[in-house]
């Protein structure tokens, strides 16, 4: 017997077409377990109950009368703060927005809609993205856990069983790193690969719109409808849906141990990522060895283009009244980056493009499909523990292991992959070229197929309650 909240999208969606289940009633397992949860673990900013019962019975109705849209009709997804919504506030986490109403719809939230989705709500996002303030959200994993950032209401979500899917935003990591220390499944895209119109923006060159769930499989599912081209976004690609799964047996896998696996990861999390790196091996896959010494520069020049470009997109509110409306971290940040001079931005782009050059090299002189390593060099810790570092160190950051994707627009796929001596999760992240989200989600599909650390429940979530159930 399997709880309703407990489904994965596929499985929900094969409920729903085979009319086993209905859109609503898998609405009603959704809030009833928000209300449990949420006054411990506060996963979303705002809650639109009327407005995903109206979808709902929309769903069934559609249900009734024909075929499912896609395989979200009638699914019940959460969406990141930072995503425009025409029936309810946009506040990005932040008192500067407070009370703002967008007149539209962002782009992903829009394709969400017209694919059948139920957007049961708007997840919490640290201000701005920026993980400078601390929003009461928390890891049911631990008691007062950080839930990583910035999508870190997305990630909760999930791993509280409050959505079947999420939409996170990735900027430094901010998809993958919730992803992880949630034990769940995180996929962010090639850049330019989702449309980011009507998504509050941080560094323009660097923001990716991208699918959080507890699968792999759902995350491919989920790319496949907010995914393609905007005319409203000149960033967005013309290439629509993910592709096809493929075969993993055979894949070249890169492994550059001086990168990712320094003196910086943890024991524990290290010999999670052995067995992880063991299984694939176990699926076919060949692992291969290589140095790339490029990436060594990627977490610096991701730092100077994220402080440049943020803070010139909140320019006009600094200087304005609403200044004052920043979380003061949030604010020094921000004023920080306008520190940074036009000669650093552009040799950190010039800079930016020879890495480029240089990891492209190495995928082809080697036949990599990917890299594998370590998500996040910690698990989830409690939050009076959590201390913001900007410095591009690969011994007090997360950047030196999230800057590879951003830095090179790369799409990188985050999944559980174990649990620390602590009992928390550790994630495995698996990067690939430009639009080879199918060979991510290939790999991660098959390595949960083998594995079930995406299936473990959080020890604070209890256990699922017997009206919920189904066959």
């Amino acid at each position: 017997m399997t709880s309703l909240v407990d489904l994965t999208v596929r499985d929900a969606a094969s409920l729903l077409a085979a009319r086993e289940v209905s859109a609503e009633q898998l609405l009603n397992a959704t809030l009833e377990q928000i209300n449990e949860t949420e006054p411990r673990f506060h996963a979303y900013a705002t809650l639109m109950e009327d407005s995903a019962r109206r979808h709902a019975r929309r769903a069934d109705q559609e249900l009734r009368d024909g075929t499912p849209r896609s395989s979200l009709h009638g699914v019940p997804i959460g969406v990141k703060d930072l995503c425009y919504t025409h029936d309810a506030p946009t506040e990005g986490g932040s008192r500067v927005l407070k009370g703002f109403a967008p007149t539209y719809d962002a782009t992903v939230v829009r394709l969400l809609r017209a694919a059948g989705a139920v957007i049961v709500g708007k997840t919490v996002t640290h201000e701005f993205a920026y993980v400078q303030d601390e929003p009461e959200t928390r890891n049911p994993w631990v008691s007062d856990g950080f839930p990583g950032g910035s999508s870190a209401g997305s990630g909760v979500a999930l791993a509280t069983r409050t959505a079947f899917g999420a939409i996170g935003t990735d900027t430094a990591g901010s998809i993958r790193i919730p992803a992880a220390l949630n034990g769940v499944t995180g996929l962010k895209p090639t850049y330019g690969r989702v449309s980011r119109y009507g998504v509050i923006p941080m560094a323009e060159t660097l923001d990716t719109v991208g699918p959080m769930a507890r699968t792999a499989d759902d995350c491919g599912l989920m790319l496949d409808v907010i995914s393609g081209p905007d005319r409203a976004d000149p960033s967005a690609l013309a290439e629509t849906g993910m592709g096809e799964i493929r075969d993993v047996s055979g894949m070249r896998l890169g492994v550059d141990r001086d990168y990712f696996f320094g003196s910086f990861l943890r024991s524990d999390i290290r010999g999670c990522l052995e067995k992880a790196l063991d299984d694939l091996r176990g699926l076919g896959a060949e692992l291969i060895d290589v140095r790339i010494p490029a990436l060594d520069e990627t977490a610096a020049v991701g730092l100077i283009i994220l402080l440049a470009e943020t803070s010139a997109g909140h320019r006009a509110y600094l200087r304005s009244p609403a200044r004052e409306a920043y979380a003061q971290a949030t604010r020094v940040l921000l004023e920080l980056g306008e520190l940074v001079s036009a000669s650093a931005y552009v040799n950190a782009q010039r800079l930016r493009r020879a890495i480029a050059r240089d990891v492209q090299a190495a995928f082809e002189d080697e036949g990599l499909d990917a890299l594998v390593g370590p998500t996040c060099h910690i698990t989830t810790i409690p939050m009076n523990a959590v201390r913001v570092d900007i410095s591009a160190g690969d011994d007090n950051t997360y950047l030196h292991l999230m800057s590879v994707a951003n830095v090179l627009g790369l799409p990188a796929l985050s999944v559980p992959c174990g649990l620390s001596d602590l009992g928390l999760p550790v994630g495995l992240q698996i990067i690939g070229p430009p639009m080879q989200e199918s060979v991510l989600v290939s790999l991660g599909r098959a390595y949960q197929g083998r594995t079930d650390w995406h299936r473990r429940r959080p020890p604070l979530l209890g256990d699922p309650r017997d009206q919920q159930q189904v066959a």
